[in-house]
């Protein structure tokens, strides 16, 4: 059975969510209107989505190495990943327990540019659970 899961991060940027792509060495697919998952219609729908919405996006990244891809769904005014975190698609691997990996990603491109824009630097320093960033003057 499928189990397709909501990353619970809301986009608001596509150009962050590209940039995280890119740093991770995953492809954002502009324009893609489907997205690989198991396909089967006994899968878990998300709040937001309905059985007939299955596989469908706006965007998609592919991830290299995995069966699956990670739709991208326009919800109002920011933008809700979709992704089957069954094993066999070899997502979670890649991309983290519940997209862990994915979200750092994102949201440390976010806050380097709100930060820029504000007049802040940035100074990123990797530990060994994750990231730390120091913003100043």
């Amino acid at each position: 059975m499928s189990h397709i899961s909501k990353v619970e991060v809301e986009i608001q940027s596509l150009e962050d969510l590209k940039a995280a792509c890119k740093q991770l060495g995953f492809q954002f697919c502009e324009g893609q209107k489907t997205h690989t998952w198991y396909g089967t219609a006994r899968a878990s729908v998300s709040e937001n989505n309905t059985e007939t919405d299955l596989g469908k996006c706006d965007h998609a990244i592919k991830v290299p190495k995995c069966k699956y891809e990670i739709g991208i769904v326009k919800n109002g005014n920011h933008f809700s990943l979709l992704w089957d975190s069954y094993y066999t698609g070899g997502l979670e691997k890649r991309i983290g327990k519940d997209a862990g990996l994915l979200k750092q990603a994102y949201s440390v491109q976010r806050i380097n540019r709100e930060a820029r824009i504000k007049g802040y630097r940035v100074v990123q320093k990797k530990l060994t659970n994750g990231i730390r960033l120091v913003l100043s003057f």
